[in-house]
């Protein structure tokens, strides 16, 4: 009796196993499913940035720090002594050539002028008697009325009058040049300073201070330095007048362009750098003299291919890029032969035209799959 019900429930647990092996065969039946083959794996792709690589005139720049200098400058001075009456002009104004600015007591020189004219005068009516008494003895010497000695003394007092005149016409003339300085105007035009004494001062030549100074605004000097690896380049630019500068003032985005104006006739030994002087027309007078300003010696211009900075990539081989084709990123070795203002100059390995990456350059390999993005703006 044991025996049979151990027997049933052997052939119970072999029944459980045999239909769990089949249903397990069979469950492709059971879910509706045919048994797939495995998928081939996704290619992965890679969004990237491109642009392109341009062959158009490029640059040759060389940037530095200058300073603004006016081409003149005049410090105003009294060239008598004596007081001022009027200042005609506001501090700092601008002013013509020629312009009335301060006006100086003249009256001690005006009295001098008049004594003078009266001398010239009283010599005058003097030279004009010894004229006709020369007339007389001559006449009379003709007649044997008179002697020799009497002729002679009469052309004596003649030329002497004469003379004095000519000595008193010079004095006269100085004391109108003297009272000519009791009217101080501008021997250039630009921008007048702050006058260092008002109405009622007194002035004379020997004082240290200015009365005040104007510096010329337009056109202005910008000097700066350059090494002298540059100075061969430029000066043979400076024949074809090729060379240009550009001074900006820095955080503001203002900015003049001008000539190279001349050159120092020596190279500093001790730093190995020219001083260079740029004249800027400056007629807005964006430049005032004295700032600080960002210069750009631009030397020569010439064709070359350039790309963004961003999209040449270093590694210990040398400089490369990725370069976009069919669909691809290929890395294209180039060689760099100077960069300016965000942009590289290729001297070897592009063309121009080509589609290179500036962004998600590190997910890739060469042969990486790329799907290019448009580029943001202002990139």
């Amino acid at each position: 009796m044991i025996k049979d019900n151990f027997k049933k429930r052997a052939l119970l647990i072999a029944g459980i196993a045999v239909a769990a092996i089949a249903i397990y065969a069979t469950r492709s039946m059971w879910t509706g499913n045919a048994t797939t083959a495995k998928a081939p794996p996704r290619v992965r792709t890679v969004s990237v940035e491109i642009a392109k690589a341009e062959k158009k005139p490029v640059p040759i720049d060389v940037d530095s720090i200058g300073a603004v200098t006016p081409i003149s400058s005049v410090a105003l001075k009294s060239r008598v002594e004596t007081t001022i009456v009027d200042v005609h002009f506001e501090d700092g104004a601008r002013v013509k050539e020629g312009d009335l600015l301060f006006t100086l007591d003249a009256r001690q020189i005006d009295a001098q002028i008049a004594q003078a004219e009266g001398n010239l005068a009283r010599d005058r009516t003097q030279l004009a008697a010894a004229e006709r008494d020369l007339k007389r003895y001559t006449e009379l010497i003709g007649k044997g009325a008179t002697t020799q000695v009497n002729v002679d003394n009469a052309k004596t007092a003649s030329d002497n009058a004469a003379a004095t005149i000519q000595a008193n016409q010079a004095l006269l003339d100085n004391l109108k040049v003297q009272k000519s300085y009791t009217q101080i105007k501008a021997p250039i035009s630009g921008r007048i300073s702050a006058a260092s004494v008002k109405v009622g001062n007194f002035v004379r030549p020997a004082d240290t201070t200015p009365l005040a100074v104007i510096n010329q605004m337009a056109p202005v000097y910008v000097t700066f330095a350059i090494p002298q690896r540059v100075l061969s380049e430029l000066r043979d630019a400076m024949k074809t007048g090729q060379s240009s500068v550009t001074a900006t003032i820095p955080g503001s985005g203002k900015l003049e362009t001008g000539i190279v104006a001349m050159v120092e006739n020596t190279v500093d030994p001790a730093t190995g750098m020219a001083t260079v002087r740029g004249k800027m027309n400056n007629e807005s007078e964006v430049l005032w003299p004295g700032i600080l300003v960002n210069t750009t010696l631009t030397v020569r211009t010439e064709q070359a291919v350039v790309v963004p900075s961003v999209g040449v990539q270093r590694s210990q081989t040398g400089n490369f890029v990725f370069v976009v084709k069919d669909g691809k990123a290929l890395v294209q070795p180039v060689t760099v032969s100077r960069t300016s203002q965000g942009m590289s100059v290729i001297d070897s390995g592009l063309e121009g035209g080509e589609s290179i990456v500036v962004d998600g350059q590190l997910l890739l390999t060469n042969g990486t799959a790329v799907e290019p993005r448009s580029r943001k703006a202002g990139a």
